[in-house]
């Protein structure tokens, strides 16, 4: 069968119909991805390092104080929390838990974003009523990850929560023990 240029010429049209559809298509598949298939923080799967001290307990006076190290050539982040965090550490009246910074999306750094107005406006993303506390933001494509959820990406391209490092109390510091393995980087 011999097809003409006319032929072509009348079906010209289905080409760019074809390619729109197919980009609305795979948009409609990222966004439901990104939006809907964020994995839950399930029990620590950490691995054994050397423990390593981060610093002294009184380095964390009040809730929201952060100090920022590196374990296992990870930069990381030790936060103390309002209430217990599956993966964190109990001491007292205190509430602790540390995370690699590395965004689970593509691997830029994630930074403590304290203020709600900057969370809302910079990273577009509001918590819900009752759950306003401060975030980790990734400031490269603004997923928005929860630390009082156990590092839950709750926002934004990463579907993956960061991984969680272990903490124990020996005397007065707080050292690292252990992480959870990086995961593969999501696009």
């Amino acid at each position: 069968m011999k097809i003409t240029r006319r032929q072509v010429l009348e079906r010209w049209w289905m080409l760019p119909v074809a390619g729109t559809a197919g980009a609305f298509g795979y948009m409609t598949w990222y966004a439901a991805k990104v939006t809907f298939g964020k994995k839950k923080v399930g029990e620590p799967n950490f691995v054994n390092g050397p423990a390593q001290k981060i610093a002294a307990l009184s380095a964390l006076p009040e809730e929201w104080s952060e100090v920022e190290f590196f374990y296992d050539s990870r930069p990381c982040t030790l936060l103390r929390v309002p209430k217990s965090v599956t993966g964190g550490l109990d001491s007292g009246e205190a509430h602790f838990v540390a995370f690699s910074r590395i965004c689970t999306h593509l691997g830029c750094p994630v930074n403590l974003v304290k203020d709600m107005e900057v969370l809302a406006f910079a990273y577009n993303y509001r918590p819900p009523k009752g759950e306003r506390h401060p975030q980790l933001g990734c400031r490269c494509h603004y997923s928005v990850f929860d630390p009082v959820r156990g590092g839950e990406a709750m926002f934004g391209k990463a579907t993956l929560p960061l991984p969680r490092v272990r903490l124990e109390v020996r005397g007065s510091d707080v050292y690292a023990t252990g992480i959870e393995p990086a995961p593969t980087l999501s696009t």
